[in-house]
């Protein structure tokens, strides 16, 4: 088995309750900044959103960003259909996330951070504003200046794009914003900010308590270290597993599925459905080409049999994406409505099955064109919906 594709193995850090996090904080904060900043690096963790931009560097770049006011986001508006891992974090292991971005502010200067919760985790407020009140005390106590506080959002799926989320903790529309400047630079109330997801900042966590080398030594090169996965759909095994990065999908299915799985959706609804004759040559990671097919993932991992109809899925999808695109930019907007008018006429033969190749056409022009990855990804369920399972959108 080549390096770049390994066997599945779970994996047991995250969950782990730790009573100790008053001790790593004050352990960590005593360590040069510049230290702490080359460990992440070492490790090579990768942000567990989905987009995965290194974590360290993100850290390295607002450090150094000029600017006395900067920010710690925590994005815990986890709006993307099949995850539900980041609730159980907050949940079970508060803490972790909590020192994370303590120990972040430490680094970068920041003084301030937000946790922004999604709308619909409206029952997690309560604990977690207890769980910030011991927490901020113990901070007073070792004279650290660094206060979290709560956001609700309002169960808008764009505000879990970066800019966008700004825009909705600075009381505006959710909207994404023009890139560049980036967030190190400008991003909250036009700061330098660091924002990371719920997971990302619960594996920050373990590499300062453990050290790089025990996280870096998981996975493969390009995916190191371990990863929640959702799994979901038509599974015995239903639920939130750590795993560790560079795993086949084969191995995967073999774990997971029914014995019938016909395709397995990578990613949510923004990512890559693989069909069956895929699986081997697929591996969950940022690996690229260099095993054949690598795929990125926010965790969201949805097994379906050979019950399931593609079409119905895809129309699913654009449903919801025609739903919750905000509207701003022209390709999205439109292009959203007339994928999914273009696959239910065809469907119903008011449009010759060759439509398709011009809906794929319009599908990798939003790609390119639209103002965020909302629009853009639109494209990745849609194109291999339609170029595996075809005779699905047809017949």
């Amino acid at each position: 088995m080549s390096e770049q594709h390994l066997l599945l193995k779970r994996v047991d850090f995250i969950f782990v309750h730790d009573d100790d996090w008053e001790k790593i904080l004050q352990k960590t904060i005593h360590r040069p900044k510049q230290e702490l900043i080359n460990e992440l690096i070492s490790s090579e963790l990768k942000g567990r959103g989905g987009a995965g931009f290194p974590t360290g560097l993100k850290w390295k770049l607002t450090s150094e960003a000029q600017g006395s006011e900067k920010y710690v986001i925590c994005n815990a508006d986890e709006g993307e259909p099949g995850t539900f891992k980041d609730r159980e974090i907050l949940t079970r292991v508060p803490y972790k996330v909590l020192t994370a971005m303590a120990v972040c502010g430490f680094i970068v200067g920041a003084k301030s951070g937000i946790i922004y919760l999604r709308g619909e985790y409206k029952f997690l407020e309560q604990p977690l504003k207890e769980a910030i009140n011991e927490f901020s005390y113990y901070c007073n106590k070792i004279n650290l200046d660094f206060t979290i506080r709560i956001f609700m959002g309002s169960g808008a799926y764009i505000c879990g794009e970066e800019t966008a989320l700004f825009e909705s903790l600075e009381g505006k529309r959710g909207e994404p914003r023009n890139k560049p400047p980036y967030p190190s630079v400008s991003g909250f109330r036009n700061r330098p900010t660091v924002i990371n997801n719920v997971e990302t900042l619960a594996h920050t966590y373990t590499i300062f308590k453990y050290g790089a080398k025990k996280f870096y030594d998981l996975g493969v090169q390009y995916s190191r270290g371990s990863k929640l996965f959702s799994v979901s759909g038509d599974t015995p095994k239903p639920g939130i597993y750590e795993l560790e990065l560079g795993m086949s999908l084969e191995d995967f299915v073999d774990e997971f599925g029914d014995g019938d799985t016909k395709a397995v959706q990578v990613g949510g609804a923004s990512g890559f459905l693989v069909p069956r004759k895929k699986f081997s040559e697929t591996a969950i990671g940022y690996q690229g080409k260099l095993i054949g097919i690598s795929l990125p993932t926010g965790g969201s991992m949805m097994l379906f049999n050979s019950a399931r109809s593609m079409y119905n899925l895809l129309d699913n999808y654009l449903e919801f994406f025609r739903e919750e695109s905000c509207g701003q930019c022209t390709p999205c907007r439109i292009g959203c409505q007339q994928l999914l008018a273009g696959i239910k006429a065809v469907k119903k033969g008011e449009r010759p099955a060759p439509y398709l190749d011009k809906l794929l056409k319009l599908s990798e022009t939003m790609q390119f064109t639209a103002k965020c990855g909302l629009g853009q990804s639109v494209a990745n369920s849609f194109a291999s919906i339609v170029e595996n399972f075809r005779e699905e959108m047809i017949y």
